[in-house]
């Protein structure tokens, strides 16, 4: 087995700087390689075609939610979860190292960013929002493109690599503001993450997604499979079926291992019933 951070290149959606990125160090160490991708299909792809050894990807927020096309994505792309890991998303107001804070008229980041700083913006009515496809991107065109009545909100980490100022840290209006990320394998190297608290299985959890007939009761049955085991559900989430109209698909999280006994024999009960039933990963739980 690799150690960790050795050898690898990690696929993420954005420029350098993302959040993604942090997750990335948190989980494969600092000097991890990275590959930036323009979209979440690229990330999937880029993994799925071998330019990267591994890929991570935000699966939900504390604020926004879900991240539901990387749902799809699991789905379809059939790479599985190795780790996990929750990143503080703190938001940073940058400018040019020459630009006052007096100066600043506009402000671009990420829609999802700029929602999350609305308090911000309340206090400084003369700054106009303007929405960017990516955090760290924003920072990088505004270095690049020497903007002198601008700045942009992102991660420190993206002051940094472009060099910089941070004027205002943590302009967030909720500190409890954190995304969860996956780390993804291709089948052949799911063992590359050295897993934790191996003979814990209250220390790992276990994604899946299964789809049932819409009878009256099947998903009150499908969870009885859980409870009746005392395993712990984390997260449930639908997500329509493509190609089968008002048909769900359901995405589910417990607190264990699939290999354990009393997961065998949940899942064993929950395949008598579900019409498709597919382990996406088992995984050390993210503090």
């Amino acid at each position: 087995m690799k150690r960790k951070g050795r050898g690898e290149v990690i696929a993420f959606q954005g420029e350098r700087g993302a959040f993604s990125e942090e997750a990335a160090r948190q989980l494969l160490g600092a000097n991890v390689a990275v590959l930036p991708c323009a979209r979440f299909e690229d990330v999937f792809r880029s993994l799925k075609e071998k330019r990267a050894s591994g890929a991570v990807v935000p699966i939900e927020n504390t604020l926004a939610g879900s991240v539901h096309e990387n749902y799809d994505h699991l789905q379809n792309f059939q790479l599985p979860i190795v780790a996990e890991t929750s990143v503080r998303i703190v938001h940073n107001l940058i400018a040019p190292n020459s630009v006052r804070f007096s100066a600043i008229r506009r402000v671009f980041s990420h829609p999802v960013a700029l929602n999350q700083c609305l308090n911000f913006f309340a206090e400084n009515p003369q700054i106009e929002r303007i929405t960017f496809y990516d955090t760290a991107g924003s920072v990088k065109m505004m270095m690049e493109e020497a903007l002198t009545d601008a700045a942009s909100i992102a991660s420190a980490v993206a002051a940094d690599i472009y060099n910089a100022r941070i004027l205002r840290r943590s302009i967030e209006d909720d500190r409890q503001n954190f995304t969860r990320f996956f780390l993804l394998r291709r089948p052949e190297d799911a063992d590359r993450y050295p897993a934790k608290s191996a003979a814990d299985p209250a220390q790992w959890k276990t994604s899946l997604v299964f789809s049932l007939r819409n009878v009256p009761g099947s998903l009150f049955r499908a969870l009885a499979a859980f409870a009746l085991r005392d395993l712990s559900l984390t997260k449930i989430e639908s997500r329509p079926f493509r190609g089968r109209p008002w048909e769900y698909l359901f995405y589910l999280d417990f607190l264990g291992r699939a290999d354990s006994p009393s997961a065998r024999n949940a899942l064993g009960h929950l395949r008598e019933m579900a019409d498709d039933l597919r382990i996406l990963g088992s995984y050390p739980k993210g503090a």
